[in-house]
This record gives structure tokens, C-alpha cells and sequence, in this order.
């Protein structure tokens, strides 16, 4: 049993919580302004408790054979979840975490510290301003989890964001985004139509209930040059408690339909969620 007690702290986007988990003794929820961030269990890093966080984890653990070595940006930063998972089912990568609140960047590292020696670097600076000073083909993988309260940025929805992101990937790296929308998903299908101007290859993993319009939710995007492991996310994704459908080739081109891309000049933030949408109980 966790008998440790919670830590609220003003930071610098609103007020982080920190709330122990009673049936892990180690374990422990962020929220930020009463929304849901991130799970951690830092005994059991490998043990990723939200649905999104776990289809991330699939990504990441079918991007290349078990074990290799990868360079991975992580645009937000949270309790620091999947540079976590990371660094214990890949150990020996290097993991740069970009996160814009540097109050809630100290207030994890003092509660929820990261070992020494796992290869995560922490930076505190905006997602887009540090893709657009990154070196070009620096990363793997690029991870982006930003969500300013409970909402994606704007800036980071455009054509011009994208076109920095495949910038700095390598000619074989995958980008990953956690997305969230609901019917008519106007922001998911311009997101979709955005990332296809300049990746060939695009997947989307979400609960059948979200796509089908029941409700809000995430939804992970994939898009890569090569063709990504659709088999093997399939089977792994089907296995989790809720299981998640895998939309790619011509599913996925109809799911679209006559979206535009998304310009700088155009670009909203992604919706804001019904009250109870991200409710943690």
C-alpha cells in the first residue's frame, strides 16, 4: 500500500497534482488543473496504466527489433511516463524530453526523480521552437504528447510544425502524436490530412467507441516513410483491456475524406473536452 501523501504545487500552466496510488506502493497520478497527465510507477516502470500510453508503448516497442538502441525527442514531458518505459525496455537509448513548464519539470524530478545513468536529458523550452533548432536527422522517434491544460497547442498543429518534425527524423523514424477528439473529429481528420503532406505512411490507433463517434477521446497517430508493423500493433492492441481498431491504407484515406491541411495562419487548438471526458473518479 502507498501511504505516501499528495503534492499540490502552483507551476507555471496552472496547478500540478501529485496523487499517490493506494494499491501501489509506488506508484503515483499527475494531473494538472484537475485533468489527467500522466501514471507512474517507479518500481514497475514497464506498467503503463492509461489506454493512450499503452498504444504509444506498442508503437515503440514495434518501431524496431526488441532491444535496439534508439535516439528519441519527447515533446511534453509529464511524470516523464514513456522516457521511462523506455529507458527500461531499451536501455542504452538517448531521450531528450522537451517540456514548456519548467515549474512542473522541477516538481516531477524532485518527487518522481529518474535514475542516474537512463540516458533522459530534460529541457525546459517549447516543442516547436526546439524541433526548429534541432539538428536534421537527429531522432529515431519523436514522441509528442503536448497538451496545454487538456488541449493541443495550436502551433503545433500546422503544416510548418510537421514540416520541422520530419526535418529532424531520420529517413527511417516514426512520429507518434496523442491526439484527442470527438464526431465529427474536424481536428483529427485536418491533423491526418496535415501529417500526409509529407509522410507516406499514416496509422491511427483508437477505440472502435471513438471512431464510431460514442465519444471523446484519444486517439494515437503514426506516420512514418516506411510502412509501420499494422500486424503486429493489430494483435498487440487487441490484447489490452480496451481493445483499439488500427485504421492505415484506404480505411484511413476514407476516415480523411475532404480534410484540408492545416496552416499556420489557420490553426486552432485541438477541442476542448466535455466535462468528464478525462474524469479520474
Amino acid at each position: 500500500m502507498n501511504d505516501a501523501i499528495p503534492v499540490t504545487r502552483a507551476v507555471d500552466y496552472g496547478t500540478a497534482k501529485l496523487m499517490p496510488d493506494v494499491d501501489r506502493k509506488r506508484a503515483w497520478l499527475l494531473t494538472v488543473d484537475g485533468a489527467p497527465q500522466s501514471y507512474v510507477d517507479l518500481d514497475e516502470p514497464t506498467h503503463l496504466e492509461f489506454e493512450y500510453a499503452r498504444r504509444l508503448g506498442h508503437v515503440l516497442d514495434t518501431v524496431a527489433e526488441a532491444g535496439r538502441v534508439l535516439d528519441v525527442l519527447h515533446l511534453g514531458g509529464g511524470a516523464l511516463t514513456l522516457p521511462r518505459y523506455l529507458a527500461a525496455t531499451r536501455a542504452g537509448s538517448r531521450q531528450d524530453v522537451v517540456e514548456a513548464d519548467r515549474g512542473l519539470m522541477e516538481l516531477v524530478v524532485e518527487h518522481l526523480p529518474v535514475p542516474d545513468g537512463s540516458g533522459i536529458f530534460l529541457h525546459s523550452a517549447d516543442a516547436r521552437a526546439w524541433l526548429e533548432a534541432a539538428p536534421a536527422d537527429s531522432a529515431d522517434v519523436i514522441v509528442a504528447d503536448v497538451f496545454g491544460g487538456s488541449r493541443v497547442p495550436a502551433h503545433l498543429t500546422s503544416i510548418a510544425y510537421v514540416r520541422e518534425a520530419e526535418r529532424v527524423l531520420r529517413a527511417g523514424g516514426v512520429y507518434l502524436a496523442n491526439l484527442a477528439d470527438a464526431a465529427p473529429f474536424a481536428f483529427l481528420r485536418s491533423q491526418l490530412a496535415t501529417y500526409a503532406t509529407l509522410f507516406e505512411e499514416l496509422v491511427l490507433i483508437a477505440e472502435p467507441g471513438v471512431l464510431r463517434g460514442r465519444r471523446f477521446g484519444n486517439a494515437v497517430l503514426v506516420a512514418a516513410h516506411q510502412p509501420v508493423d499494422t500486424a503486429a500493433l493489430a494483435r498487440l492492441t487487441a490484447s489490452d483491456a480496451f481493445p483499439a481498431r488500427v485504421e492505415h491504407g484506404l480505411a484511413l484515406r476514407q476516415f480523411i475524406g475532404g480534410a484540408q491541411p492545416v496552416r499556420d495562419e489557420d490553426a486552432v487548438a485541438s477541442p476542448e473536452p466535455p466535462d468528464g471526458a478525462f474524469s479520474i473518479g
